[in-house]
């Protein structure tokens, strides 16, 4: 495995991405295998990237505590059979004095009412922003992007067509703890108390799926999570592409949605979705 700081020619000569934040757990293992699986069906390389993006936390102490776990980050990437680790620096992914957000366009799932750009605003640009840069670095002909982050492959998936990118945006399933909660980096942030109230999250989602109604969707999540002594920003069920407000399902009731949550946890903040799939609408 090859440590990078700076892209080389066996990186730009295309390969197959995992891009992270490092800090990585069982669910960023996840889609680390998916992409040296699927390197080695190309035979291309596979390369996972390790930067911590200034530009998508609108609240300075939230990047200042993300986590910081290099050592073990490359462990795992090393025992994954990952061929390089991309680790660049800000001035590499942004360089100083250069304009290299000419080319990002900002979809417009990034910004649908009552999700992730109501909290937290110019996340998703960021993101977008971001995310063509390590493309731009990286050359991929696949990534592979975690499916907890739901609004996020969205917008990656959208930004990449858009741009005419040559690459293929490959979904990775999320992956829970025994307890049902969605692994995250964040989750080392947790009290053991925070853990356990955290649960109900999943448990929410779950089984909002059981409603006939998106309206009782929502409704049975929000109560389930302030039973939990959990206040949502949010806890809605959108169609699954567009994440558009529902209009009325009985116009077209077979549309594949997703039951989404954020949520902060003893401080921490947390997202979650799950397939919202009812056998019949009432």
């Amino acid at each position: 495995m090859r440590v990078l700081h700076t892209p080389d020619h066996d990186l730009t000569q295309r390969c197959v991405l995992v891009p992270t934040m490092g800090a990585l757990h069982g669910g960023h293992a996840s889609l680390i295998q998916a992409a040296v699986r699927r390197a080695r069906i190309e035979g291309v390389p596979s390369a996972v990237s390790i930067f911590v993006n200034p530009k998508q936390f609108n609240d300075p102490t939230d990047f200042d505590s993300y986590p910081d776990r290099m050592d073990d980050d490359l462990a795992m990437c090393r025992d994954a059979g990952v061929d390089i680790v991309f680790h660049p620096s800000v001035d590499v992914v942004y360089p100083p004095g250069e304009d290299v957000s000419s080319d990002v366009i900002i979809p417009d799932v990034a910004s649908k009412p009552g999700l992730e750009d109501t909290y937290r605003p110019g996340h998703f640009a960021g993101v977008c922003q971001v995310v063509s840069r390590l493309f731009d670095l990286c050359a991929p002909s696949a990534a592979v992007f975690g499916e907890k982050d739901w609004q996020q492959l969205q917008c990656v998936r959208t930004m990449s067509r858009l741009q005419g990118r040559d690459l293929q945006i490959i979904p990775a399933e999320t992956v829970r703890e025994d307890s049902g909660l969605a692994m995250s980096s964040r989750n080392l942030n947790l009290t053991p108390e925070a853990r356990i109230q955290a649960v109900a999250i999943s448990q929410a989602l779950f089984a909002a799926s059981n409603m006939p109604t998106p309206e009782m969707g929502e409704s049975l999540m929000h109560e389930i999570l302030i039973k939990g002594g959990i206040t949502p920003e949010y806890a809605a069920i959108r169609p699954a592409d567009s994440l558009m407000p529902l209009p009325d399902p009985s116009r077209n009731p077979y549309v594949p949605c997703r039951a989404l949550i954020a949520a902060k946890v003893g401080g921490v903040r947390l997202i979650d979705n799950a397939p919202w799939t009812p056998v019949a609408y009432a």
